[in-house]
Parts: C-alpha cells; sequence; structure tokens
C-alpha cells in the first residue's frame, strides 16, 4: 500500500505476489509477533513504532480479506456457468414429472403411460421441451424422410448429456403423432420421481426380448451402443466407444428391419465431462457408475441428422452389420462435424439462420 505513495516496492506488494493462503498466514504471523512485542512496552505504553506496525499490518489484513472476498465470488460465478445449465435441465425433467402428476390427478387417468389416453399430456410435454430446444440450441431436425412409417433400429451417438435425444424424441412426437422406443442405461431408473415421465416417452430398460417385441409390433427403437461409456470417454473428436458391441445387430437380423443411423452436430460442443482419466475408466468399467460431472450447457447449434436406412439383409453376419453401421455412424458424424469440434464456431453456427429441413 505504502508503495503507491513511495514508488518503491513494499511489504504489501510482497505479500499480493504470493498465494492468498500463504499471504495471510504470513501476515497473522506477524501480526501475532508484534502482540508479544508489545508485551514489552515502555511504562506499560507502546512504542510510536508498534502503533504504525499494528495499523499497517491491520491495513494489509483488510486487503486481503476484501481480495479473498473477490476471488470466492469469481468461483462460484464460474461454477454456476459451468454447472447450470445441467442442473437446469434436471430441474425440468422434474418439473415434466411433477406435471404428470397434476394431470393424472385432474383427469382422473390410470398410471398406463402407454395408452393413447395420454397422448394430450405428451404432446404437451412435448411442445414445452420443442420450444426449449428451439430457444436455446436453434435445434433442427434433418432427414425425417429416412424414417419409415414401419419398424426401424435407430442407432445414434451418444452425447456427454443427451439432451439432444430427448430433443429428437419430442418433435417426432409432434411432427408424425407416434413414440419412438428407446433403451437407456440402467442408472437412468434409479433417479427417484421419474419413472411416469420415462414411460410416458417410451424408455425402456435394455431388455432383449422387450426390444425385439418393440420392433415386432411395428414401432421405431432407438439405441445407442457406445451408452454411457461414450458419453464419459467419447470427445470433441467424436470417436464412436462402442467397446465392441454387436448386440444390436443381432436384434436388427432377428427382428429382420433396417438400421437407421442418427447423429446430432455440435453435442460435444454443448455438454463436456469433467476427469477423463485412465484411472476414471477403470472405476467405471468395474463399478458401471457414471462418476464423472458433466460440464457446460452453452447455445451452440443443435442439428439432428438421420442418415440413410442399411437394408435389412439376411446373407450378412452381426459383426459385419455391427461394422456397417459404424462406419455408417462415423460417415455420417466426419460429413456434418467439424473435427475436433470447436465451442466458439458452434457458438457461432447458432446465429446462422439456416432453413429447417423437419
Amino acid at each position: 500500500m505504502n508503495s503507491l505513495l513511495t514508488g518503491s516496492p513494499g511489504p504489501g506488494d510482497f505479500l499480493l505476489s504470493l498465494p492468498p493462503r500463504l499471504s495471510v498466514w504470513i501476515a497473522m504471523s506477524s501480526y501475532e509477533e508484534l502482540i508479544s512485542m508489545n508485551k514489552c512496552s515502555i511504562n506499560g505504553q507502546p512504542t510510536m513504532a508498534d502503533v504504525t506496525h499494528l495499523a499497517y499490518l491491520s491495513e494489509e489484513l483488510i486487503f486481503l480479506k476484501h481480495l479473498l472476498g473477490k476471488c470466492l465470488d469469481w468461483m462460484g460465478t464460474v461454477a454456476l456457468v459451468i454447472f447450470g445449465i445441467p442442473l437446469f435441465i434436471i430441474f425440468l425433467l422434474y418439473l415434466s414429472a411433477l406435471f404428470l402428476l397434476i394431470y393424472q390427478k385432474t383427469h382422473n387417468l390410470k398410471g398406463d403411460y402407454y395408452s393413447n389416453v395420454w397422448d394430450d399430456a405428451r404432446l404437451i410435454l412435448s411442445t414445452m421441451w420443442d420450444k426449449f430446444a428451439r430457444f436455446w440450441n436453434g435445434y433442427e431436425l434433418h432427414g425425417t424422410e429416412n424414417l419409415p412409417d414401419g419398424p426401424a433400429l435407430l442407432i445414434y451417438y451418444h452425447g456427454a448429456i443427451p439432451v439432444d435425444y430427448l430433443y429428437f424424441l419430442t418433435r417426432y412426437f409432434i411432427l408424425k403423432r407416434r413414440c419412438c422406443y428407446s433403451i437407456a442405461d440402467d442408472y437412468l431408473f434409479r433417479f427417484p420421481g421419474i419413472k411416469s415421465l420415462t414411460n410416458l416417452m417410451h424408455i425402456l430398460p435394455s431388455s432383449r426380448e422387450e426390444c425385439l417385441n418393440i420392433l415386432k409390433n411395428g414401432h421405431l427403437l432407438g439405441i445407442s451402443p457406445g451408452g454411457v461409456r461414450e458419453a464419459l470417454f467419447s470427445d470433441e473428436s467424436y470417436k464412436l466407444v462402442w467397446h465392441k458391441r454387436k448386440g444390436f445387430a443381432h436384434l436388427a437380423l432377428d427382428a429382420k428391419v433396417p438400421i437407421i443411423p442418427m447423429y446430432t452436430q455440435n453435442v460435444r460442443e454443448g455438454f463436456r465431462v469433467f476427469g477423463r482419466t485412465t484411472l476414471a475408466r477403470w472405476v467405471y468399467e468395474h463399478s458401471r457408475l457414471p462418476i464423472l460431472p458433466p460440464y457446460g450447457g452453452l447455445p451452440v447449434k443443435f442439428r439432428t441428422y438421420i442418415g440413410e436406412p442399411i437394408p435389412y439383409d439376411p446373407n450378412i453376419t452381426a459383426a459385419e452389420l455391427a461394422a456397417k453401421t459404424k462406419a455408417a455412424l462415423q460417415s455420417l458424424i466426419r460429413k456434418h462435424q467439424q473435427i475436433p469440434g470447436n465451442m466458439f464456431k458452434a457458438l457461432m453456427d447458432r446465429f446462422h439462420n439456416e432453413k429447417e429441413k423437419d
């Protein structure tokens, strides 16, 4: 502080050059030393040097306290920005579940969420989510002409938070008045209070028999072979993390249905995850718990692209079909995605007015 008057470096400048915690420790140590010195006073009165030194240290401590408070405020703001939107997505999910509970009570409905009597509620929620998708991410859906009216297996790339897939489900219902069934990881169903919402949107835990019945009954079924593993350990290079999975290919061959690749542009620029390390991968592989926290939620441009169908071929093996599907999805990503992904460019795309094709 005195350096402002003299023009030369003072003790306060030295303290400011140190980390805050160390600066406070040094200042407090000096303060305690000064108190000890004051016990040896002249005729019971502190000397002028002691009083001046005490005032100087008090001034430094007040400044350091103010600086520490500013640092904590800045860190809190950064944390709110980083985690705010993921938490808001969770809030919207629970708000949707609360709406369903109120709707059920006011309309005297039973809990069979697969019934057509719930179509009005599905439309209301789909419209709400679609408006949020348009407002926040300028969401577009391209290639709906590739979706058949009959059964098909939809294979998609899994983002860090698959909110883009939820956008697709709601837009698809608005356009077709038809639900796309979906398979989700078991951990999703451990969240309390959202069972009604998952049932309403036809989101189910993995079961081969159930998947086969869905396809044989003429429905569209969405599966991400990468699942949570891809959500956590893929990155802005948009690599597919499928871990040699080919069960979906066996399913498509048994049900004799086409496979359709799907991917959302900039989904990795929308949300990412902290802590992709070898240790984190080992923990996940042994516990199957999604321990890495997501962050982000920037209003980047989301465009979901639905690729051309891979028709059913009885002469192809499951391994060959899985490899063919993976190549088709990678080709779709390379065609529409800048690799590696760039958050700034994805954010600028948000303000590019391209005619929607849905």
